[in-house]
């Protein structure tokens, strides 16, 4: 094995990562801040003997860099591994350390970005320069691909790639991603799951209007009302619950683990805090995100406006469409766009390898399937018929509430879990 010198510069190459700000505000118009994290990992690719492709997709500084490792067997289909560079904002007030700093303490690496997603960013280039370093040839070619604009749906990122630039993805079959392959801990055992599907991401923007007037006078047409009584409404609407087969999957393994009956609504109660992303997995949802409306406190005005992130299971569009427009009532205007929802199944020789690597560090632990209800780049790839699946290695303290730092304040990553992820996915590379 290689990965020695690997692990041993994975946290210096986060923390790098980290520290260059590339906050996706989501403006597919406005110049992106991720081209000098993209020249940073074409560097470093180049550093270790790659000719990387740096490409600015659809805007000035959406960078992005593409580089092949190529592998023992042409005529087997090559292996994506694919991470992004762009982060949400985060405002350094509410921070225990600044988020940019890629500060290091009490073995956390601390940052915006360290778990979603520069930590696995990370991991995939000290893998990748080890490789070439060392003259390694994998079984297949491998294809390291770092992404702009996934913060945003990657309309300027991933999505523009595949309809401009597909050859850079030629011979890709199979790949990888965010958001899987990290330990929970259920019933004194680690389970790490493996995302093998994704809800549609459904964005609805709602509008009422009504007639402008002074606030003092009797008023009888508020769109400002209207609509927040519409989405007061669709707050307190429950969609029907679906057992999807990977849901299906996860629930009666986390029940076995457990050692309780399989009944979902129970199981997903003795999950803790996985709780709030497991049971987003049992239904549609639908979550009030911006309300806008007014210009001045004694003015009611004419139009009232508000934006809905709506995530949608896989086969469930057409009825949840009907029973947005039932909820919402007359005198609401709706409309909406999405991505669609994805899955494949559990099964297959890269699972059995994935299996192989995590158990080969950490003996005893079993593989779960689940359905990630937000989005990821594997949205994109699924166009170009690559099976896709979110395997990011990493062994987790069984009381850390992983799931609440996608996005969230004083996000950070256990320095030993991403060593560990370097030396799984390793091994997962060199047996896929």
């Amino acid at each position: 094995m290689t990965g020695d010198r690997a692990v041993h510069e994975v946290i210096a190459l986060a923390s790098a990562l980290i520290r260059i700000d590339t906050t996706n505000l989501g403006d597919p118009h406005s110049v992106g801040t991720e081209r000098t994290a993209a020249e940073y990992v074409a560097e470093q690719l180049t550093d270790a003997g790659y000719e990387p492709t740096y490409v600015e997709s659809g805007a000035p500084g959406r960078g992005n860099v593409v580089a092949r490792l190529p592998g023992a067997d042409p005529g087997k289909g090559a292996l994506l591994i694919h991470g992004h560079l762009d982060v949400v904002p985060a405002d350094p007030a509410e921070w225990t350390v600044h988020p940019f700093s890629g500060e290091v303490r009490d073995g956390y690496l601390w940052g915006r970005g360290a778990v979603d997603m520069k930590g696995m960013v990370a991991m995939a280039l000290a893998v990748a320069r080890q490789f070439r370093r060392d003259g390694t040839v994998p079984g297949r070619d491998l294809v390291f691909a770092f992404l702009a604009d996934e913060e945003a749906g990657g309309r300027v990122g991933s999505q523009w790639l595949v309809d401009h630039r597909p050859e850079l993805f030629e011979g890709v079959t199979e790949a990888i991603g965010e958001v899987g392959g990290y330990s929970v801990t259920l019933g004194g055992e680690r389970a790490y799951l493996v995302q093998v599907a994704e809800k549609m991401s459904f964005a609805l923007s709602l509008s009422a209007h009504g007639r402008a007037a002074h606030g003092s006078m009797l008023h009888e047409d508020n769109p400002v009302a209207r609509l927040a009584d519409a989405v007061a409404r669709l707050d307190r609407h429950r969609f029907p619950v679906l057992l999807t087969d990977p849901v299906r999957a996860f629930l009666t393994g986390a029940a076995d683990m457990l050692q309780i009956d399989d009944e979902p609504k129970a199981t997903v109660r003795h999950l803790g805090p996985l709780a709030r992303l497991i049971g987003a997995t049992l239904s549609d949802t639908a979550n009030v995100t911006m309300f806008n409306a007014g210009v001045k406190s004694n003015v009611v005005p004419s139009v009232a406006r508000a934006e809905v992130d709506c995530r949608v299971l896989p086969g469930r569009l057409k009825a949840f469409e009907r029973e947005i427009v039932e909820v919402l009532g007359p005198g609401i205007e709706a409309t909406w766009r999405h991505l669609p929802a994805w899955e494949t199944t559990f099964d297959g020789p890269l699972v059995e390898a994935m299996g192989r690597a995590v158990t080969a560090e950490d003996p005893g632990a079993r593989l779960l399937p689940y359905l990630l209800p937000a989005a990821t780049d594997a949205k994109a790839f699924q166009r170009l018929g690559i099976r896709t699946f979110g395997f990011t290695p990493l062994r987790l303290p069984p009381d850390l509430d992983f799931s609440a730092l996608f996005h969230g304040v004083d996000e950070r990553v256990p320095v030993d879990a991403l060593e560990f992820g370097v030396r799984v996915l390793e091994k997962f590379l060199l047996d896929a």
